[in-house]
């Protein structure tokens, strides 16, 4: 079963379809099991799978946004199965345990909420982290409006030395931020 994704033209390049239709062949199975089963997918498996770029591939834009579809399909899905199973205060307690390890670094104070890189090495401009941390504090603590889209698609410039935090550090952040919020709307 292909998924029938646009393909790019001319000379530009776009995801592997061979790749992209397997995976979301994968995570079809996956999704419409009655109960998870040893290497299905899940939220975080969607949220950071990669594909070859290839020749007439796949628009990347159009993957990546039915990518995000799946993402909070499968978030929801995990939310509705423990709720099934365990009850809402089970889920809620998750919810805010998953909550308080992130307030932890939200609540440092700026241009010390992550690890800075070496002299010379690249990272993301710090002051860009931190106004993304201190509007992802307000969502949590203010119930301020942010998508988890915004987080998402959040791009930082980037910067050497003592005016860049590590990207691994910041990147895996994020994604434990998306994964909150995806359980969440």
């Amino acid at each position: 079963m292909d998924t029938n994704f646009p393909r790019m033209t001319g000379w530009k390049s776009g995801y592997d379809p061979a790749q992209v239709d397997s995976f979301f062949r994968r995570a079809r199975e996956s999704f419409n099991r009655e109960s998870p089963q040893p290497g299905d997918l899940d939220a975080r498996a969607v949220r950071t799978v990669g594909f070859d770029l290839v020749r007439k591939g796949y628009h990347v834009g159009v993957v990546d946004a039915a990518l995000d579809r799946l993402e909070d399909a499968f978030a929801k899905q995990a939310r509705d199965r423990m709720v099934a199973a365990s009850g809402r205060d089970a889920w809620m307690e998750e919810l805010t345990r998953a909550a308080s390890a992130l307030r932890g670094r939200l609540e440092r104070p700026a241009g010390e909420r992550f690890n800075r890189v070496e002299k010379g090495e690249l990272g993301y401009d710090t002051a860009e982290v931190d106004a993304l941390c201190d509007r992802i504090h307000g969502y949590f603590t203010q119930g301020r409006a942010m998508s988890v889209d915004e987080v998402r698609r959040v791009l930082f410039r980037t910067r050497k030395g003592a005016s860049a935090y590590s990207e691994d550090q910041v990147d895996a952040f994020i994604d434990r931020v998306v994964e909150v919020m995806a359980s969440v709307d």
